[in-house]
């Protein structure tokens, strides 16, 4: 059976091998290069406050003008490059589901082949779980190993980003909603749902095209739900209160008396990743504008008037409250999510295991 199930995987086996050639290529290309611009940085040996401005320095030059010849003016290699690599990681779980996935049953069902197969000698039981676990391992192994390879191109950004620099268009922190899917252990994940919910829709519809739709739907579905509803609360968040200037907030009237806030940091949590923010008085209900401020707002958001509008806001006792994950629970929110997605693929294949089990065809 395994030797059956590599004959008729080998065609997709061969492709992502390739593909996964293409894509280390590619990415060696340009990491030498990357490489020495981060040693001539001095980021290396930089110590205190000074890290923070040889990283943002560091940034500009990587993603600053026309880094290649081939390239037309305004374009740079590293930025693109970055965004694609993070794009095909992106894409590589739904593409092994789409095409891995959403075939594997249906093919079998929608050609009549799985009346031959699954009258030999070899149960219904075994056909499937040498299939799963074949595949699914080589589908979770590519996802992983495409991460794997980002991971080390895009090293010395990481190391930049984490030393606080900034002024630039790929300085995602590691929670950041494209940095975290595509990194660490979340795309093994991922990979394994994927397939998953590929095969299960195979087995439901019958038939290919429409269970490849299906799941190119619901998988998308979920990386938009992931992080915006389900992230946030795998883990309780912390919270605290800090002063607007302590939070380095943007503070701005989101109409009537409402004050919308967006802290852009934790003060004592570097690397934290904030979920939730509002406006609160020294009372601690919800934070309105005083009509102080309020009507004097023209002349605050005036030429120079932003840290007017902040400090007549602290002077009247606003304060910003933050919702957010330390950057200690990275590892912790990777682990729970992978296995919150793992748990879900595991329940995709029992069912698989039921269905086909009962099936008479």
């Amino acid at each position: 059976m395994i030797w059956l199930t590599w004959r008729q995987f080998r065609a997709q086996a061969i492709t992502a091998v390739a593909a996964l050639a293409a894509f280390a290529i590619l990415l060696a290309v340009t990491e030498s290069h990357m490489a020495s611009l981060y040693a001539a940085s001095g980021i290396t040996g930089c110590h205190g406050d000074t890290c923070a401005g040889l990283a943002s320095h560091f940034l500009i030059n990587l993603t600053s003008g026309r880094s290649s010849p081939l390239l037309p003016d305004g374009t740079n290699a590293y930025v693109i490059l970055y965004f694609l690599s993070v794009l095909v990681i992106f894409a590589a779980p739904a593409i092994t589901g789409i095409f891995w996935g959403a075939p594997l049953i249906a093919r079998e069902l929608e050609t009549g082949t799985g009346r031959l197969a699954w009258n030999q000698s070899i149960t219904r039981t075994r056909w499937l779980t040498v299939k799963l676990a074949l595949i699914g391992v080589a589908a979770m192994a590519v996802t992983e190993a495409l991460s794997l390879l980002q991971a080390w191109w895009a090293a010395p950004i990481g190391k930049a980003v984490g030393l606080g620099g900034s002024a630039s268009i790929i300085t995602e922190g590691r929670f950041g909603s494209f940095v975290f899917p595509t990194h660490g252990i979340t795309p093994l994940g991922y990979a394994a749902f994927a397939f998953a919910l590929g095969v299960t829709a195979g087995l439901l519809i019958r038939r290919a095209i429409p269970a490849m739709a299906v799941t190119l739907a619901i998988f998308a579905a979920v990386q938009i739900a992931t992080p915006l509803w389900i992230r946030p609360h795998l883990i309780p968040p912390s919270q605290t209160i800090a002063t607007i200037e302590a939070a380095q907030a943007n503070v701005f009237p989101a109409g009537g008396s409402t004050i919308a806030v967006t802290p852009t940091r934790v003060p004592g949590q570097p690397g934290a990743w904030i979920t939730s923010s509002g406006a609160v008085n020294t009372a601690g209900p919800p934070g309105t504008a005083p009509a102080a401020c309020e009507s004097a707002l023209p002349r605050f958001l005036g030429p120079g008037g932003s840290p007017g509008w902040d400090s007549c806001l602290t002077r009247h006792g606003i304060r910003v409250t933050v919702s957010y994950q330390p950057a200690s629970r990275y590892w912790p929110l990777q682990l729970t999510e992978t296995g919150l997605f793992l748990a879900l693929a595991l329940a995709l294949a029992g069912f698989c295991f039921w269905q086909l089990g009962r099936r008479r065809t």
